[in-house]
């Protein structure tokens, strides 16, 4: 492409304020600065941490990328200083407040596009900030969405939507087949995203339907994931909702060396990544099993002690991260009074907080991962060509692990039957998904000996190869990104000088 032309595109990129949102944009908007397109970035202070060391690594190696502040809205939306995102909130409670706080960001990124010079050519912000919708109207500028899913999940509801078949069932138990899938695809009506099954929240509700309708008005869509994966369904989303989309993962895969993988998502610069680099040399090949439930992880004490129990009664060594526990102190007090730590010492290590994931499901020790199947987690374990164990627990999670189990076949539930959604514990209480025992078959599924686990392990092996190849030159993600800067350079009128 004309280098000149190039020069006068600027993306903005504005990110939904929780990490699994912010990372895979930011990773995106790497992708597009090394195409020598201007890109920039607008976040509030403390989100920006987790990835300012990368930004200014790109920067001084001369990409045209920047990133801009504004204040979060703490005082006018009623959340305490020092929590700007959904993983910070000290309470569930206050999730209607941080939508608010989105809604007051409005002006201020007004502002900051006011004064972006060249003027912005499109905005790339997160299918959740819905004032976005207003700003690209009152700017005249393109607006794409970034869903941080698949087009397995979009093409799941919108056929959901279109149909109304979840309504023809009561019973939370009942089993649901999605229509219009490549796929024969059936899931409890409990499993469902909560936008089907909406609490009595009516300002909540409200919040989560205008994200939805949004989407009509938006120039197109932008995915996580790439077409050697998923291709029958980007297709057939494409065929019945006539949206474009581009699909133009896996994106964590611009973080090639080992500091950007070590770095990706850390707050903490201090952590001493080499800790656990150490631990996994010291076992062979896909003998350990990585478990991480998320960065919102809110299972129950009761059920990570089962998890837990699990680990220590599979005999197998493992790296277990407890990041933002829900009730975290009761889990701390049990990991303390039961010897829980002490007992699997030398072959476990429990890390409390953020870890380096994709260096971790890099590295050649790695045999497994338990996930909670948050988009994120499954893409970089299938781009590692790591098996998964799934642990679904609210919005898309349940439908990744459709992917994973039935799709691509690269992975075992662990049986998880209901979702309890994002904010909803309390009133779980201490109830209990799965027990150790589902954990230990689950587990021997995935790492034991037999031909079926060998042939899975196969299939997970083979993803390794496409997923770089798709977004380098030549690949379909690459290929889907040069037609996204086309696309906008035709809306432009660029094309013609």
């Amino acid at each position: 492409m004309d280098s000149t032309l190039l020069s006068n595109l600027h993306f903005v990129f504005i990110p939904f304020l929780a990490p699994g949102h912010i990372l895979p944009m930011v990773d995106m908007a790497k992708l597009l600065a090394k195409r020598n397109v201007k890109v920039t970035i607008i976040t509030t202070p403390l989100n920006s941490i987790q990835f300012n060391a990368s930004i200014k690594r790109e920067i001084e190696s001369g990409s045209p990328i920047e990133l801009l502040l504004v204040k979060f809205p703490n005082a006018e939306s009623g959340i305490p200083e020092g929590s700007e995102n959904l993983e910070t909130l000290p309470s569930m409670d206050l999730k209607i407040n941080f939508f608010r706080a989105l809604d007051i960001l409005q002006k201020p990124i007004e502002e900051v596009l006011e004064k972006l010079s060249p003027s912005p050519s499109c905005i790339v912000c997160d299918k959740n900030i819905a004032c976005v919708a207003d700003i690209s109207i009152k700017f005249n500028i393109p607006r794409i969405l970034f869903d941080g899913t698949n087009c397995f999940n979009i093409l799941c509801n919108h056929n959901l939507h279109t149909s109304k078949v979840y309504e023809t069932v009561s019973d939370s138990d009942s089993l649901i087949v999605v229509p219009g899938l490549p796929h024969r695809i059936e899931m409890r009506k409990s499993q469902l995203p909560v936008i089907f099954t909406p609490g009595p929240d009516k300002e909540l509700n409200a919040v989560r339907e205008r994200v939805r309708t949004s989407e009509a008005t938006s120039y197109g869509i932008l995915l996580n994931t790439f077409e050697e994966l998923e291709g029958e369904y980007v297709k057939e989303y494409q065929r019945v909702t006539g949206h474009k989309v581009w699909c133009v993962g896996p994106v964590s895969l611009t973080n090639k060396d080992d500091l950007d993988k070590a770095q990706r998502g850390n707050k903490n610069t201090h952590i001493d990544e080499s800790q656990y680099v150490n631990f996994l040399d010291s076992w062979p090949p896909c003998s350990v099993l990585y478990v991480c439930l998320g960065s919102l992880n809110r299972v129950s004490p009761e059920q990570l002690k089962e998890i837990g129990l699990g680990l220590e009664a599979s005999k197998r060594p493992f790296i277990w991260v407890i990041r933002g526990a829900y009730r975290r102190d009761e889990l701390e007090k049990w990991l303390k009074e039961d010897g829980f730590e002490e007992r699997v010492k030398g072959r476990g290590i429990l890390i409390r907080g953020w870890a380096p994931q994709v260096l971790i499901l890099s590295h050649k020790a790695i045999g497994a991962f338990l996930t909670h199947c948050g988009w994120n987690s499954t893409l970089e374990a299938i781009c590692a060509g790591v098996p998964l164990i799934t642990f679904p627990m609210f919005a898309d999670q349940f439908y990744n692990e459709k992917v994973v189990v039935q799709v691509i076949d690269t992975g075992v539930s662990v049986g998880v039957e209901n979702s309890i959604h994002f904010g909803d514990e309390d009133k779980f209480g201490d109830g209990v998904l799965v027990n150790r025992d589902n954990v230990i078959k689950a587990i021997e599924k995935v790492m034991g000996e037999g031909e079926e686990k060998e042939k899975r392990r196969e299939r997970a092996r083979k993803y390794v190869d496409l997923a770089k190849k798709t977004i380098e030159e030549g690949g379909s993600s690459y290929h889907n990104m040069s037609m996204l800067i086309e696309d906008i350079m035709h809306i432009k009128g660029l094309n013609q000088s």
